[in-house]
């Protein structure tokens, strides 16, 4: 199986690969060439330069890679073509085996004013909003008029928070139409844009579905993911700590409904906003697996991407083997190369130290390693960061150990935040929405270090350098009969076994 993918979201497909008895190849950019999930794969292809659209982004080259590696499906993990409805139809053009949803199914989610219309259709609660594109900003200021502001203007196809801009009265109006419809088309090509009410202080909670080949759809229970910036996700956790089983189970069959009625297969995400007095509506779907689905993997004892690989080859879901609840909490920190006291912005360079946090209940889904450079061609994720306990206190607890015990040196990263998040009342009381990050900046995102905070990055800047010196002379260990080689005492007592 070819892993149309890099970083972390590939080495958690070719480790569910070696598995499940499949032979996996990797492809990657000349930015790439000594990267984890290469090394890892049982082989390597590379597909272009460093740039995504002439790499990651090439349908081409990537069927091409397939061909000459004889592989038989291609899994595109999330991000880059994972949901492009055109690559999936290429890959089965091709004869090969899409680990993901029919093309269909990625269309009418896709675009999102289509998936509105097929959810209100299919009985599925939507955002208060049009259902068609907006043609021009003089149609948006009367459109958001009849809706009442404050509105949200929404780019049709893509996500991620792009094309997206909030409007809380009229003469704002044109501008934020502008500015939502250029960026989506930079961003999707496609600068369509479609307007809902703004959900005041909601949560961003979705629920992990699971549809074989024949007709049986599952859901796995909810992600709590309300910890984010401008749309972008930077804390989630499982399971909720407002979601009880009545509401669980009205979400999930929600979930289901919506997944059934775009004749979905595979693994997908459906999305909602949750407001404070219960009520949910359905946001959008996610085609394809999630960067978060770690933490439903452990609380349902569930490893989706197998069961992706598995349905994709034409098993059947058993549902006694779905848990009707989730045991014990888990978290998940993103681990990016941002600074977080600094606007988020990206971080390059090389990491020169990694130190890896272990134990009971911590799971490090990573996709670098000591010694390769970060750059600006790719998101800035790193790894996840992930904890499982008993209890949600007992998570969070483990939580801020596995931070304190995670050091990298080289470039900034969103720990910090993390570490403030952990220590936050607010998330620990779990009094907390979509507009968290933004409410408590001044407290989570102020530029002054925590003292414990400069301790640790001289700690681990020590270490490195010390790691540096250290590769730089070679040494050699002998047992007490040298006899001059360059040999290690381990290897010559193994070959004397050996010869014994």
């Amino acid at each position: 199986m070819l892993v149309a993918n890099r970083g972390e979201i590939a080495l958690r497909i070719i480790r569910a690969c070696r598995e499940e008895g499949l032979e996996s190849v990797a492809v990657y950019s000349e930015a790439d060439a000594r990267s984890s999930h290469v090394a890892a794969a049982d082989a390597a292809v590379p597909v272009g330069p460093p740039p995504a659209a002439e790499s990651y982004l090439n349908i081409n080259r990537l069927l091409e890679a397939a061909r000459s590696s004889g592989a038989d499906a291609i899994h595109p993990g999330y991000g880059f073509l994972a949901e492009r409805a055109e690559f999936a139809d290429a890959v089965a053009e091709a004869g090969l085996v899409f680990i993901g949803p029919p093309a269909d199914a990625i269309r009418a989610m896709g675009e999102k004013t289509t998936a509105r219309r097929r959810m209100r259709a299919s009985g599925v609660t939507v955002v208060p909003g049009t259902t068609e594109p907006v043609a021009d900003a003089d149609e948006a200021a009367r459109t958001a008029s009849d809706i009442g502001y404050p509105v949200l203007l929404k780019a049709v196809a893509g996500g991620g928070g792009k094309g997206m801009r909030r409007v809380d009265a009229e003469r704002e109006v044109r501008a934020a139409f502008q500015q939502a419809s250029s960026e989506a088309l930079k961003s999707f090509g496609n600068g369509d844009v479609y307007i809902e009410r703004f959900v005041e202080r909601p949560r961003h909670v979705e629920i992990q579905v699971l549809a074989d080949r024949h007709g049986t759809t599952v859901h796995f229970g909810e992600r709590e993911c309300s910890v984010q910036r401008r749309y972008q996700k930077l804390i989630e956790e499982a399971p909720s700590p407002v979601v009880d089983q009545e509401l669980r189970e009205g979400m999930g069959a929600a979930a289901v409904r919506a997944a059934e009625a775009v004749g979905y297969v595979g693994a997908g995400t459906v999305e909602f906003l949750l407001e404070p007095n219960r009520e949910f509506y359905f946001l959008e779907m996610n085609t394809r697996i999630q960067v978060e689905h770690p933490i439903t993997e452990l609380v349902y004892g569930v490893d989706l991407v197998r069961q992706q690989l598995r349905i994709a080859a034409g098993a059947r879901i058993d549902r006694t083997d779905v848990p009707e609840r989730p045991h014990g909490h888990t978290i998940e920190c993103r681990i990016t190369a941002e600074d977080p006291f600094d606007g988020f912005l990206p971080s390059t360079g090389a990491v020169r130290y990694l130190n890896v946090p272990t134990g009971p209940g911590v799971r490090w889904d990573g996709g670098i390693a000591a010694g390769e450079s970060v750059g600006l061609f790719y998101d800035p994720l790193l790894a996840k960061l992930i904890v499982w306990g008993e209890t949600r206190p007992a998570a969070m607890s483990r939580m801020r150990r596995a931070l304190d015990e995670l050091m990298i040196v080289g470039v900034a990263t969103s720990q910090p935040f993390h570490r403030r998040v952990l220590n936050h009342k607010p998330f620990l009381d779990g009094d907390y929405d979509i507009g968290y990050v933004e409410t408590h900046a001044d407290s989570l995102l102020s530029a002054e270090e925590p003292l414990e905070d400069l301790e640790r990055i001289a700690v681990a800047a020590a270490l490195a350098e010390h790691e540096r010196r250290h590769a730089a002379v070679p040494v050699r260990l002998h047992d007490a009969q040298c006899d001059g080689s360059t040999d290690s005492a381990w290897l010559r007592a193994a070959r004397r076994d050996g010869r014994r």
